[in-house]
């Protein structure tokens, strides 16, 4: 919009217009309970707030949680597989009969 070509009179309209609305928007803040300052009133300071000894449990749970969390832990050695010399004879012997087979059918791969 240019306010270069509007005439006087017609800035004073938007003058007063943009005064309404500043005079509204101040009493909708006092109704919402905020001063126009934008600092919540005494009333709503303290509604919906935790005590300093609730707020103080939840810190320490929530340390105590992170402590264990974060504790070096001693993990177990996890004890190594082995297969009985058995089962090693087993599968050898399962592949040998498997190369066996396909060195009979002419084949390089199985």
């Amino acid at each position: 919009m240019n306010t270069l070509n509007l005439s006087a009179q017609q800035l004073r309209h938007a003058a007063d217009i943009k005064e309404q609305i500043a005079e509204l928007e101040s009493e909708l803040q006092s109704i919402l309970g905020e001063g126009g300052n934008g600092v919540p009133s005494p009333a709503r300071l303290r509604k919906n707030r935790m005590s300093d000894a609730g707020r103080l449990a939840i810190i320490t749970a929530q340390k105590l949680r992170w402590s264990k969390y974060k504790s070096p832990k001693a993990k177990p050695t996890a004890k190594k597989r082995t297969m009985s010399t058995a089962a090693k004879a087993k599968i050898a012997a399962a592949a040998r009969l498997r190369w066996k087979k396909a060195k009979a059918a002419g084949k390089n791969a199985l």
